[in-house]
This record gives C-alpha cells, sequence and structure tokens, in this order.
C-alpha cells in the first residue's frame, strides 16, 4: 500500500470516528462555509450539485435548501455519512428534497463527465495528497458554465500551535498546509477560464490550551504528517507545551489563527 493510500485511510478513520462529536465543536468550520456559500452567485442556475467532503452534512442540507434540488453529499469517511444520513432521517426529515450520501475520493470521483452544475467543498481538499488531481476531477465533472466552489486552510493556519510544539521537540505536531502563492500556482495551472481565490483569517481564542486540543479531536482534526510521534505525549512535553503556548495569550485568551483561502471556479462555456 502507498503512502498517499495510508494517508487517505488515516484521515477517513480519524473523520469517521469524530462523527457524533462533530457538529458541536464546528462553529469555525460552518462559518469559512457559510462564507463560501455566500459568494457563489445569486445567478447561478444549479440542477445538479456535489457537496464535496460533506461530512456530516450540514452544508449538503444547505445547498438543497438554497437551490431546491436534492444535492448528493459525497466524503470519504464512511462513518460521516452514516451520521448525516440519521440525522437527515431525523431532524431534517420535512426537507422536500432529501440529500443523497456517497462514498467517495476526491482524487477519483464517481461522477459522469459534464454532469454537475456545482461542486461545493469547504475545508476539506486540504486533505487530498494531489490537490491539482482533486481540481482536475471536479473539472471534468462540472458541465460548460458550472462552478466550482471550495475553500481550504493554507499555510499560517495554527502557527501558534505549531511553534509552541517547536519549542518543545523536532516531531511534526500540526498538520502542514499548502502556503497560499503555491495554491494559486496550482489554481492557474488547472484549465479553469477564470478563478477568483481569497484570504480569510479566522482567530478563535480558548482559555486554556486543553480546550484547543480537546476540540481538534473533537473535529477528527488530528495530524497526518509524515514526522508525527508515535504513542502517547508524557505530561512533562505537554507541560513545557502549556508554558510554551502562554507565549502568545492576549486578554481575550490563547488565539488560534486559521488562514483560509476562498476559492470560485468557473469552467469554460
Amino acid at each position: 500500500m502507498s503512502e498517499t493510500a495510508i494517508d487517505k485511510q488515516r484521515v477517513a478513520d480519524s473523520f469517521s470516528r469524530a462523527a457524533a462529536t462533530y457538529d458541536q465543536a464546528a462553529a469555525f468550520q460552518r462559518s469559512a462555509g457559510s462564507n463560501l456559500l455566500a459568494r457563489i452567485p445569486a445567478q447561478l442556475q444549479a440542477h445538479e450539485i456535489v457537496d464535496l467532503g460533506a461530512g456530516t452534512g450540514y452544508f449538503t442540507r444547505a445547498l438543497t435548501q438554497r437551490f431546491a434540488v436534492a444535492a448528493a453529499g459525497l466524503d470519504l469517511a464512511e462513518g460521516m455519512l452514516r451520521f448525516a444520513r440519521q440525522c437527515n432521517g431525523s431532524e431534517h426529515a420535512l426537507l422536500d428534497r432529501q440529500p443523497r450520501w456517497v462514498v467517495a475520493d476526491a482524487e477519483a470521483l464517481p461522477l459522469r463527465p459534464a454532469s454537475q452544475d456545482l461542486i461545493f467543498s469547504s475545508l476539506a481538499l486540504q486533505w487530498c495528497p494531489d490537490l491539482a488531481r482533486a481540481i482536475a476531477e471536479a473539472r471534468q465533472a462540472l458541465r460548460p458554465g458550472g462552478c466550482l466552489a471550495f475553500n481550504t486552510l493554507v499555510e499560517g493556519t495554527l502557527f501558534e500551535l505549531q511553534r509552541a510544539w517547536q519549542s518543545v521537540d523536532a516531531f511534526v505536531h500540526v498538520n502542514r498546509f499548502m502556503p497560499s502563492d503555491e495554491l494559486r500556482q496550482i489554481l492557474a495551472a488547472s484549465g479553469f477560464s477564470h478563478w477568483r481565490c481569497d484570504l480569510e483569517t479566522h482567530v478563535l481564542r480558548y482559555g486554556q490550551l486543553g480546550e484547543l486540543t480537546r476540540e481538534l479531536k473533537a473535529l477528527g482534526a488530528h495530524n497526518i504528517n509524515q514526522g508525527r510521534p508515535g504513542g502517547l505525549t508524557g505530561r512533562a512535553r505537554l507541560r513545557a507545551l502549556t508554558q510554551a503556548y502562554e507565549a502568545f495569550r492576549q486578554p481575550e485568551g490563547l488565539p488560534a489563527t486559521y488562514q483560509v483561502a476562498q476559492i470560485l471556479m468557473f469552467k469554460e462555456s
């Protein structure tokens, strides 16, 4: 099995385990996704819609309601989709049009060429080992004039946690994210007729470091990079990490910064 396949399985397993706790810890994720949804032009006519990396289905349902069509929720994490189906069958049972749920890999989409009007993906494609391939798959699935709307985390995300860990040991404890310049190069080479990439900074505040680490665990956003430490983290290292992170404390609390690229791409008509 390749390293890429191992990483994808690790991502899928991590998010599947977090399905039941994800929504309670996903305030930032919903804010970033709502900002992306608001960027989609009001005049866009979409009859076939995919939510790629649907997770628990929050934005799959939002897309279904906005466009009055049954969106399809695709995700690599089968556990997330099981939770989405259960949620859709109870809390959202009154929807006129029910979303569809499909286990799928963004780098090998089970979609017919030129079959989709809108592919929406919020904070999912940063987990793809080959972002360019995922974008190419989306472009192939879009009809002429179709839109790929996605956001992704870029370099600078959780830099406070990264720097605090660097003062403790040489392991990789925080997921690495693509520099924004590299991202723009991939977008420019994608073959889309036109695109736009805007950067947003979100700063979350916490009273104690443990609140942040528990939230990351609840979200399933574990460290998947090579060079990560094995086994449990000892108490002495955790104390050292906590002390190092305290250097970032502000009157409002301990900051955790997320850098989000909000992207709209349109296929040639």
